[in-house]
């Protein structure tokens, strides 16, 4: 007898059926949890966050991890939404930057070499909007998977510190650091050998970080960034109230 069309392949079809409507309901809510707390979430956090109990939680991350829509934080600590999701995401209609903001990445790009490229931060994620089509960002899904692997990520993670109470967290201790000193995040040579990323906030009005502006290119330019500052803050300045 073939198996009924609503019952879908792999770990999580098998145990969450057509039939189980609760806890499809669950799996999806838990998904959103984990939206919402950000990378390294553990599974007491989700627990608590969604009032389940603590073995349903468990249950349902293993299930999710099993299937791809959730990993494992490099340090094993917590979870962080996985390939399918951010797939799914990639999928969905595209933010398209308005013209001004758009003639003034067109500008940047020309003066500094090297890769320039937007991100908006929503509900603890970050969604590259707006990437530099001469240099690519190097790995879109694994900014969404590992953000404390990039100064893009941990910029935001920086900023969710207090409340997330992750400190030790991938580099995000250093980038109160050079946020001090140069009012960016970096990170250095820790993806390629000779090569890293930058990023420059931007906050709305009432200074909540809401995008950035991000810089990958040669490992020196990052070491000693007041060149890209000088370059590249103007504009993270003029953008702010076109993506805030």
């Amino acid at each position: 007898m073939p198996e009924p069309r609503a019952r879908a392949n792999g770990p999580l079809g098998a145990d969450l059926s057509a039939r189980q409507p609760r806890a499809i309901h669950s799996a999806l809510t838990l998904l959103e949890a984990v939206a919402q707390l950000g990378a390294g979430a553990t599974a007491r956090e989700i627990s608590e966050a969604l009032g389940l109990p603590r073995a349903t939680t468990y249950r349902l991350v293993n299930l999710l991890v099993q299937d791809g829509f959730l990993v494992r934080t490099p340090d094993l600590s917590g979870f962080a939404l996985g390939a399918k999701v951010v797939h799914l995401a990639s999928v969905a209609a595209p933010v398209r930057l308005p013209a001004a903001a758009r003639d003034l990445l067109r500008a940047a790009r020309e003066r500094v070499r090297g890769g320039v490229h937007v991100v908006l931060y929503t509900d603890g994620r970050v969604s590259v909007v707006d990437p530099d089509p001469d240099f690519p960002f190097s790995d879109p899904v694994r900014l969404a998977r590992e953000p404390d692997r990039f100064a893009l990520g941990r910029l935001l993670l920086a900023e969710r510190r207090t409340e997330a109470a992750r400190s030790e967290q991938g580099g995000v201790v250093a980038v109160e650091a050079d946020m001090r000193r140069f009012g960016v995040a970096r990170q250095i040579e820790e993806l390629i050998p000779g090569f890293g990323c930058l990023a420059l906030p931007i906050r709305d009005a009432e200074g909540t970080l809401a995008a950035a502006l991000g810089f990958s290119g040669p490992a020196h330019r990052v070491e000693e960034p007041t060149g890209v500052i000088r370059l590249l803050a103007p504009t993270a300045e003029q953008l702010a109230p076109l993506l805030t």
